[in-house]
């Protein structure tokens, strides 16, 4: 499916009829349900093997032309990283917006799906950021200013917190399942999840296949998308689905990681970040790097050797390589089946 190129001029403060929306996260955390119910397309979702692209429009008015939304979905939860380079690009960055969704009935994933997913990205973006300064110095000037935007100027927390380079939104996915969760876990994993998104000037929301709640995501993806206005409700309760849109949280509300007082001297942390993760991964420690790297990727595991398929796979690699060097060139000219 052929891509459209960004509208607009270099610096000047055009609007730009187009945006781009990249869903990250899970792997199986309803990244493709989120993205259909958004487009309002009555199917059924199919498993994301890599990277999907497909993309919406909506008309402004009546007798304009209509904004166009393009959309990227990483599958395979962390073991893609390198295809997060193909939507991102020094052309598409100012128009960017980036969704992590995140399965909230897997508490044990959540943090290295999280955090991996995030360094990755954010690497790649603040990348993108220079190669952009170096040709066009203002639009790199402006992109880092304007991720201030959510933050109040008289903000308590304004000196504390590390804006992500680009509108961030994080989604706790299975609110449904999540909910029958102890009460203690349920208050670990809301706080943690607060701190982190307020950290990085982020949105906020859980959800499920509630259609209630599919509607305020939508809302919410329509505002990265089209430019709607912005949803000013939020909710805090851990005993309701979290709703916070960035810039509305603080680290007084969100309170300290829930550890006993005389423990907290004995988690030796060099940032409120690995804190936070020291306290989260107490309670719900994650799978060992081996396991991790064994899911990575099963094709590469010598007991499944199979030689013609083993050969086949070796070519999809080079198509692979090649794509992703072709698109970084002129990302105008990607054709991915959506």
């Amino acid at each position: 499916m052929p891509l459209i190129g960004i509208n607009g001029s270099e610096g000047d403060g055009a609007e730009i009829g187009e945006k781009s929306v990249f869903f990250i996260g899970s792997k199986n955390g309803g990244k493709t349900t989120i993205i259909l119910r958004c487009l309002d397309r009555d199917e059924p979702p199919k498993p994301t093997l890599a990277l999907e692209y497909t993309y919406g429009r909506r008309a402004k008015g009546h007798n304009t032309p209509k904004d166009i939304a393009h959309f990227w979905e990483l599958g395979g939860g962390t073991s893609l990283l390198d295809l997060i380079s193909v939507p991102i690009t020094s052309d598409t960055l100012r128009t960017f917006s980036l969704v992590l969704v995140l399965d909230l009935s897997k508490p044990n994933d959540l943090w290295p799906t999280m955090e991996n997913l995030l360094q990755a990205t954010k690497s790649h973006v603040d990348k993108m950021i220079m190669k952009l300064g170096k040709t066009n110095p203002k639009a790199a000037s402006e992109m880092r200013q304007k991720i201030w935007n959510n933050m109040q100027k008289d903000h308590p927390d304004r000196e504390l917190i590390d804006p992500f380079p680009v509108p961030l939104v994080i989604i706790g996915s299975k609110y449904d399942i999540f909910q029958d969760f102890e009460s203690e876990k349920r208050k670990v994993i809301c706080k943690t999840l607060r701190f982190v998104a307020h950290y990085y000037g982020a949105s906020l929301m859980f959800t499920s296949k509630s259609e209630a709640l599919l509607l305020k995501i939508r809302g919410v993806i329509n505002q990265l998308a089209f430019g709607i206005d912005k949803s000013k409700s939020i909710c805090v309760d851990q005993n309701k689905p979290l709703f916070i849109t960035a810039g509305l949280d603080s680290f007084s509300q969100i309170g300290s990681p829930p550890v006993p007082e005389n423990d907290i001297g004995k988690l030796h942390a060099h940032s409120p970040m690995e804190l936070w993760k020291k306290v989260y991964e107490k309670l719900f420690p994650p799978k060992s790097i081996n396991t991790l790297k064994n899911i990575k990727d099963p094709a590469r595991d010598p007991q499944y050797a199979e030689s013609e398929v083993d050969e086949m796979r070796i070519q999809k690699d080079q198509e692979l390589e090649q794509y992703k060097r072709s698109s970084s060139k002129s990302w105008k000219q990607i054709e991915l089946d959506s």
